[in-house]
């Protein structure tokens, strides 16, 4: 009895040891935010400081005298996702971009408490500072219910809005759709690992299930979701930003989304995995006089999987509204 306890002892200790080197091995420290600038910012980055202690990197493009357009990336991107568009209506349109905090070059205070509420007020309260008063607002998936959210509490602000395969329509009980990686954020271990080992593969994962044409994710794309995520800071905030969304019914947000007046549209990839486009027709149907535009053989980021189509049928519906 005596030697099968002393063999157990030494599986124990084995398996202790095991998954101590495994954790080693995983880990990764972050990212200085100079080492990051210095690759992924470019000539048209900027800093803004906020009340909040917020250093925001945001980038002001295109015609300084056109129409002003603002754009909110999802969750874990960055304004880097934003740069087709920019490229091809910079030359009509004043185009705001931003980083959220706890994504890209944005720096935030140790106590910011990022929230859908939160991300919402740092919009309004950069777009002001940069001289923007009124804009047409577009965000895509988790920047989508920031921007239905800042329509809701700041209709003055507004000039239109645009939801890009948007997060927000809620799902009563479990949701089949909800990716792994968001899952394991519900649990407190699972936060606390990611903070600190190395996700590579998950980000991996996650990109090529958020475009149809999985060639589009390349090694350079992982990279820089990767990286960004790796800056100083960002790992706890984007960790915990699931568990500070607020639970709302399908009757609460029918209601809130009916508030909305100014000219919306709504566009959907049909097969985003992430977001199912059964949401995104949901929304359009929930905000009065939405047009919607469904994308055949297109992921979760419209934007850059079909950038040359998307960016036509915005400036399009933007002319026919009187917007641009």
């Amino acid at each position: 009895m005596k030697t099968v306890l002393k063999w157990a002892g030494f599986g124990v200790l084995g398996l202790v040891v095991l998954l101590a080197g495994a954790y080693l091995a995983l880990r990764r420290p972050d990212i200085p935010f100079k080492t990051l600038e210095a690759k992924y910012a470019n000539s048209a980055s900027h800093y803004l400081d906020l009340p909040s202690g917020a250093h925001v990197h945001y980038r002001d493009q295109g015609n300084a005298k056109g129409p002003v357009l603002v754009l909110v990336h999802g969750f874990s991107a960055s304004l880097h996702t934003w740069e087709p568009w920019v490229g091809l209506l910079g030359n009509q349109y004043r185009i705001i971009t931003l980083d959220l905090p706890g994504h890209g070059l944005t720096r935030a205070p140790a106590n910011y408490k990022p929230s859908i509420d939160a991300y919402a007020d740092l919009v309004a309260q950069t777009t002001a500072r940069l001289g923007a008063p009124r804009f047409v607002l577009a965000g895509n998936s988790m920047g989508g219910g920031v921007a239905w959210n800042l329509a809701t509490r700041y209709p003055e602000r507004l000039n239109g809005l645009v939801l890009v395969d948007s997060a927000g329509w809620p799902h009563e009980g479990a949701n089949a759709r909800t990716p792994l990686a968001f899952k394991l954020l519900r649990f407190p271990i699972a936060r606390a690992l990611g903070q600190q080992l190395d996700t590579s593969s998950i980000v991996a994962a996650g990109l090529r299930d958020a475009f149809h044409n999985k060639a589009l994710v390349d090694q350079a794309m992982i990279d820089r979701y990767v990286e960004l995520g790796r800056a100083e800071g960002h790992r706890a905030l984007i960790m915990n930003l699931q568990t500070a969304r607020k639970p709302v019914t399908v009757d609460q947000a029918k209601a809130l989304l009916a508030t909305i007046r100014v000219p919306t549209l709504v566009m959907h990839g049909e097969d985003d995995a992430l977001i199912p486009v059964a949401d995104g027709k949901a929304l359009a149907g929930a905000i009065p006089g939405a047009s919607l535009i469904l994308y055949p053989a297109t992921g979760h980021i419209p934007m850059e999987e079909k950038a040359e189509q998307s960016a036509a049928d915005l400036r399009a519906w933007l002319k026919l509204k009187g917007l641009g």
